[in-house]
Parts: structure tokens; sequence; C-alpha cells
């Protein structure tokens, strides 16, 4: 009786054993399956996108084409000045732009050479493009067949504006890798809360907290992810209550990280700016730099207060960014049909978090002073058009569920069209990525364009700042042509700038007091201070060139500002 017993147990585990490797075996046969990536199928994808970013960085550095942007510029000096400044520290990273990209090039910006020509901000960059691409298989593999998930992470990777991007010290690629691996996951999350797995709920969750608060210090679009992401979860979470009981603890972490993140920086900018939401409306904010560059009398920009025509210029922007001539509408035509098609059949709705930055960015044009210019649209210039590549990820995945649709409806009647549908479109997105390339990709064009006149008078000025004595103290208005004193290699703490509150507010009071040389550029607060305070100055120089303001250099009659501060 017991033998038999025993005997039944040995069968019954190896009926076990035998349904276990034949899921196994179906799982590495079926080559239709959707189903989560493994590590070994991911890898190659990381090593070709390591690969395509070094040929990228070699392309893009002997072209000088790093530091095009004044953004990139301005961000490597934000980096710098947290060491490299007079008064040192966390109030250096200022109260606008997001702290995360600044930390992160913090330990290569330190590098002279690497903050000069621009590679302290590459390294960061290239990393997160290779975690992006390696992400966007992985999510694309929960939603796609293996060759459509192929074509849909090759789709992405090969777009020259993201390679370009990835080159420089541009937020964009870091925020595409944290949308991408939250949105990720997210979708892994809620499989395992259906799934009842509650060991791999709880690692999820804190895994997604953190990618939620590195998207929050990243971009304020982080900040509408992060409380759509929770509010996802817990959803989900409330519809499985037994569950939800299991991973209390990781779910009061994770919560505790969305939230922290808006609210320590708010209270960044109460501590060191007086007002919590500096970055809304103080002198640095959108909507001031947007009043300041408007020309007087003249109407706002297409899409001020027009929601409609809002959504016209991103939605073209993210084409242009994303396709060759006029082929991104049937790009957004298809990543439409499929977000359809995801609702209806509910494929791994969690997933539709890519297209958050679609609404984001509608209202910010129409009602946050964040205007998109591109030539295909009034008034046929330049400016943000990098914004659209925050759709890409979902212009990639959405697009090829609906070519998967297609695929299926063929299948049956029209089986050469099957067979011959992947390596066409293979060879569609080659010729997309070439057709790009050959006209040059909006968004370096927009860097070229825009930086023809600021490059050539930094570069000016810089020169007139290598004449001055080693060590001379200057006081110079940084935030908007910090780029001359990268092109010469003067550090930041040699200056007297805004980034000193103090010093600068003393030195502005009596000029030739303070500092050695006066380096005073048409319209901002040192030329103001010189004007009202002339005495102990002599004019050396006026610095004019095209398209920027005239820079007036001078000379402290008296030697107390001579010397540096130790």
């Amino acid at each position: 009786m017991r033998g038999s017993r025993s005997s039944r147990g040995y069968r019954r585990g190896l009926s076990a054993s035998a349904a276990r490797a034949a899921s196994a075996a179906s799982v590495a046969t079926n080559p239709d399956e959707v189903r989560a990536a493994t590590r070994e199928e991911t890898f190659p994808f990381a090593l070709a996108a390591v690969l395509l970013s070094f040929v990228a960085l070699l392309i893009c550095f002997s072209r000088g084409y790093l530091l095009l942007y004044g953004d990139a510029v301005a961000h490597l000096g934000i980096a710098r000045r947290i060491l490299d400044s007079r008064n040192p520290g966390l109030i250096q990273l200022g109260g606008v732009w997001l702290p995360l990209p600044h930390l992160l090039m913090l330990p290569f910006v330190q590098k002279l050479e690497w903050w000069q020509n621009g590679l302290a901000g590459t390294w960061p960059s290239l990393i997160c493009y290779i975690a992006s691409v390696a992400g966007l298989y992985r999510l694309a593999r929960c939603v796609l067949v293996p060759r459509w998930a192929l074509a849909a992470t090759i789709f992405y990777a090969l777009n020259p504006n993201l390679l370009y991007l990835s080159t420089t010290a541009m937020t964009e690629p870091l925020f595409l890798a944290l949308l991408i691996w939250t949105t990720l996951l997210t979708v892994e999350c809620v499989a395992a809360i259906r799934e009842a797995r509650h060991k791999v709920v709880a690692r999820r969750l804190v895994l997604v907290s953190v990618f939620v608060l590195g998207a929050v210090y990243t971009r304020y679009d982080g900040w509408i992810l992060g409380a759509v992401v929770w509010c996802v979860v817990t959803f989900t979470l409330a519809r499985h209550s037994d569950v939800w009981r299991r991973v209390v603890p990781s779910f009061v972490f994770f919560t505790l990280l969305v939230v922290a993140g808006p609210i320590s920086w708010l209270a960044y900018n109460q501590h060191f700016f007086h007002d919590p939401l500096d970055f809304i409306r103080g002198p640095y904010s959108a909507s001031a730099i947007e009043k300041k560059t408007a020309a007087p009398g003249l109407e706002h920009y297409h899409g001020w207060h027009n929601p409609f025509w809002a959504f016209v210029y991103y939605t073209r922007t993210a084409q242009v960014d994303a396709a060759f001539w006029e082929t991104g509408f049937l790009v957004m035509v298809a990543a439409l049909g499929g977000l359809v098609l995801a609702v209806r059949r509910r494929l791994r709705l969690p997933a539709l978090l890519l297209w958050l930055p679609l609404p984001f960015y509608v209202y910010s044009i129409a009602y946050g002073s964040v205007p998109i210019f591109i030539p295909q649209l009034w008034p046929h210039s330049y400016y943000n058009s990098r914004y659209g590549m925050e759709l890409l990820p979902a212009l990639a995945l959405f697009a090829f569920v609906a070519v998967q649709w297609a695929e299926g409806k063929w299948s049956a009647s029209q089986p050469l069209a099957k067979r011959l549908m992947q390596p066409v479109v293979l060879l569609l997105i080659a010729l997309n990525t070439i057709g790009m390339m050959y006209q040059t990709p909006l968004v370096l064009k927009e860097a070229i364009n825009n930086s023809t006149t600021r490059v050539g008078f930094e570069s000016a000025l810089a020169r007139q700042l290598l004449a001055f004595p080693k060590g001379s103290v200057i006081l110079m208005y940084n935030s908007d042509h910090v780029g001359a004193l990268q092109y010469a290699g003067i550090p930041l703490r040699q200056t007297i700038n805004e980034g000193d509150y103090d010093s600068f507010k003393a030195a502005l009071a009596a000029p030739a007091e303070h500092a050695a040389y006066v380096v005073a550029i048409a319209g901002d607060p040192v030329s103001a201070a010189v004007a009202a305070h002339p005495e102990g100055l002599t004019e050396l120089t006026i610095l004019c060139t095209t398209g920027q303001p005239c820079a007036r250099i001078y000379q402290s009659n008296r030697t107390a500002g001579a010397q540096p501060k130790s």
C-alpha cells in the first residue's frame, strides 16, 4: 500500500515535470508567442545599442555637434558650478531645471577637457540611450511577437534625432529611458498583481518607485507620469485585496517615494529662492522667458491658449522627428490605430503610459508658455523641436501593434504577403533612417541653425577672456553665455556671477571694487550695474557679432579685485 502511494506520487511528480518541460519547449519553439523577454534575448539589443551609440559619438564629436544646443552648454555649466563656484553646494542647481541630469554629469564635468568639449554630458546620455533601447525591446515583447518587437526596437534605435541627442548634454535621452523603464515595470507589476505573485509585486513596486523618482527629478512631465503610475498601481491593487495585504510595506515605500519627489523640489525652491513655485513664476521660468523673447506688439505663437493648434503643432513635430519626409503621417496613423487596438483588446493597458507626453505637451504649448516652431508650420522656424522626441517610444511600439494586426488579417488569405511583410518593413526602416540623415534630422538642423550666432559670439568672447592675466577675478553674468568661459577653460570660481547671490549683489553695487575685469553684455544685470556705477572702470573693447547683443569689457583701475579670492 505504501509502495502504491509512493508510485502514484512519483508518477504525479513525473507528470508535473513533463508538463513544465513541455511548456518550456513550447516557449522556446513557438516563434509567435507574446511574453516577457529574457535577459539573454535583451542582451544583443543592448550590445547593438552600444555600437550604434559610439558610431553616433564618433560622427558628432568629429563634426563639433556636441555643444550646438545652448541648453546643453547651460546644463554642463550648472553641473560644473556645483563644485566649481565661490559658493559651492546644492544652491547651484538652480530652481527651474530639475536636478538629476546635472547630478549625473557631476563626476564627468569636473574634468576640464570634458567640460570644454562636451563629453561630460555625452557619457550619461549614451548610457541612457542604451538602457532605453534594451527597455523598449523588453516592453515590446510584452505586446508583440518577436519579429515585430525587433522591428519596433530597430525603428526606435535607428532614429537619427535620438542618436544625435544621445551624444549631447540634453535631458531627452535620460527621460526617454526613465519613461520606457517606468512603463515596463508598471506593466510587469500589474501583471504580477493579477497573477498573485506577491514577491514579484513587492520587488516591482520598489523598482518602479525609484524610476518614478528619477523621472520627477528629470522633467516636469515626470510629475504627471508618477501620479498616473501611482493611480494605475493603486487601482489594480484595490481590485486584488489579497495581494495588497501581502505587499503593504512595499506599497507604502512606493507611495512615499512618488510623493517625495515633487514635495522635495517645492521645499528646495522655498528654501533657496523663497518661493516654492519659483520654477513656474520665477525670472528663469518658461513664462518669464516667453515674455522676454516675444517681440513687442506681435501676436502670441500659434497654439497659445488654443489646445487644437497645440495638438497640431505637437503631433506634427513628433511625426517629423520620427520619420522622413511626409511618411510621419503614416507612422502617426498606424500608431493611433495600434492605440485603438490595444484599448479594445486590452493589450497590456499600462503600456499606454507611453502616450502621456502628448497631453502634457499639448497643455504646455497651450497654457504653459512653451512654443514649438518647425519649418513645416508657420512661422517656419526652429525652436523646441526636440520635445516631439518624447512621443517616439509610443509611435514605435503602437505602430507595430497595428502592423501585427494587419499581418494577422493577411495570414490566411495572402501567405506570401505575410512572409514578405517583415523584410519589407525592415527595408523601409533602413530607408527612413538614410532619408532622415540625408536631409539632416530636424533636431540637429535646429541645433545648427540656432547655434551659429551664439557660437561665434562666445568663441570671440572666449578669446578676449584668454587675454586676461591668469587667475584674474571676472564679474560676469553667466546664465546666457557661460559657453565663453567653457571655451576659454576658465574655472567658474574665478568669476563673480549670479550663482553667488551675496557676492554678485555686492559687486553690482561697486563693480570696480570687486573684480579686476568686468564683462557687460547688453541687457544683462552687469551692463545695468556698469551704467549705474562706471567709476573706476576703463573700457577695453567692444565686441559685437551678428544676431547677438554687444559685449563691453572693462578693466578695474583699482587693484582690490585683481587677485582671485582664496
